[in-house]
């Protein structure tokens, strides 16, 4: 096998690769042994008519499509590592010679990884938040916690008040058509949640219960049902229950409810050793995000468009997957929100580019500075796999593949690479 190298722009190789008509002919035997059930020769039953009459009665090209395949993916593979190179894109592969007796001659087009120039990495000067939670921080908590506890009881003697949870049976119309998804029964709101369309809970206050009566209200303009948009609306409404609130009072006992402990000033010096943990966690966090994105905007780097759209597509499936465990998909809700995809992909293309200028960054750092991932590591991260998904640490190896182990490994550098450029921060 022979290659040539070429370089026709930035981060895009061309490769012209000659495979010698030997090995090339061995490919038309296995495009062959492949097809040879699907030709029919007369005097032959299916499969059984040797390859040289099923080429001239055929043509030798039928079984090109095949015979490329194997000898374009084995030798493209081939020169690829030969050469070090690391695509991050499909091959543009074009034939340039092909035929029986001769050598397969093509050319692959492929981007490749780009280039990262460092710029300073280590020893940058960030500035770290200072944590600190306050008795009013606890104070707060405490009352959300307060909040989580609380009780709905029925009331019966007076109309909705604002903040009251109702139970309500309702008809929408518009000029007098009711619309599809504009009505239910037993439907629970609370007032002043601002679930429904601007002007529906408000109008609710002071209803009696079991009163029904028409209320007024107009869709917005930027509603995500075009029929709907801007259209006044006549909803018929029943009362049907009335809730209120009813807040435990914050108290030894409401500590002891609520928690292990027996008072609520034990209660309290544990929300705030709690809160302190998860400000410092998060404080650290941030610290991280500054010290990677100061490296990251110190390095040069020309990103092809294509790792980005592939970024952008690998968060589309995150999002839709975040969406499901809520009962939505990515599709519905940029229906809600009024976008379609390209809307989509072009308000997240910053981040998009941003991740994968701050992976590749990490990956250089981690080159530069000889950090890799040990087998101790690697196998502590298994461990900690394993726990994490209730199995045994050898039956989870049988079922990683090769992108599963590259991952890990990956994902440990990173870590390491990252802990690095934190150690190294400026006090």
């Amino acid at each position: 096998m022979n290659v040539k190298i070429e370089k026709p722009e930035k981060n895009v190789v061309k490769l012209e690769i000659t495979v010698e008509s030997q090995v090339f002919d061995e490919c038309m035997d296995r495009a062959f042994v492949r097809n040879k059930f699907k030709f029919s020769i007369p005097g032959f039953r299916k499969g059984k008519a040797p390859r040289n009459l099923v080429e001239r009665y055929y043509g030798e090209q039928v079984l090109y499509e095949d015979a490329i395949n194997f000898a374009c993916g084995d030798a493209y593979n081939k020169a690829i590592d030969e050469h070090d190179l690391e695509p991050v894109d499909r091959p543009e592969i074009d034939i340039v010679q092909i035929g029986s007796g001769k050598d397969l001659i093509f050319t692959a087009t492929v981007t490749v990884k780009p280039e990262v120039e460092l710029g300073q990495y280590k020893g940058l000067e960030v500035e770290k938040e200072t944590v600190e939670v306050t008795e009013e921080d606890v104070t707060a908590e405490l009352n959300r916690i307060a909040e989580r506890n609380a009780k709905l009881i029925t009331v019966e003697d007076r109309p909705v008040q604002n903040g009251d949870t109702v139970n309500i049976d309702y008809e929408g119309s518009v000029d007098g058509v009711p619309f599809e998804g504009g009505a239910a029964k037993g439907q629970n709101l609370v007032i002043g949640s601002n679930t429904f369309i601007p002007g529906f809970e408000e109008q609710l206050i002071g209803f009696e219960l079991n009163e029904e009566k028409d209320i007024q209200v107009k869709f917005p303009d930027e509603y995500h049902s075009k029929d709907l948009a801007g259209k006044d609306a006549t909803f018929k409404v029943k009362i049907n229950e009335i809730k209120v609130k009813q807040l435990p009072e914050i108290n030894d006992e409401f500590a002891g409810d609520v928690s292990e402990f027996d008072t609520l000033e034990e209660y309290k010096q544990d929300i705030l050793k709690n809160l302190t943990e998860k400000a410092q966690e998060a404080a650290d966090r941030k610290f991280e995000d500054e010290v990677v994105k100061k490296a990251t905007d110190n390095a040069t780097c020309d990103i092809p468009d294509v790792m980005i759209e592939r970024r952008l597509d690998e968060m589309m499936r995150q999002f839709d997957m975040t969406l499901r465990y809520q009962g939505l998909n990515l599709s519905t809700y940029m229906q809600i929100m009024g976008m379609d995809e390209a809307k989509f992909r072009n308000e997240y293309r910053e981040s998009a580019l941003r991740d994968v200028k701050t992976q590749l960054v990490i990956e250089k750092i981690a080159e530069t500075e000889g950090i890799d991932a040990t087998p101790e590591e690697y196998d502590q991260e298994l461990e900690k796999m394993a726990e994490q998904y209730h199995q045994p640490v050898e039956e989870m190896k049988k079922h990683l593949h090769n992108d599963d182990i590259e991952y890990i490994k990956n994902s440990i550098i990173s870590r390491k690479t990252v802990a690095m450029l934190v150690e190294s921060v400026k006090a």
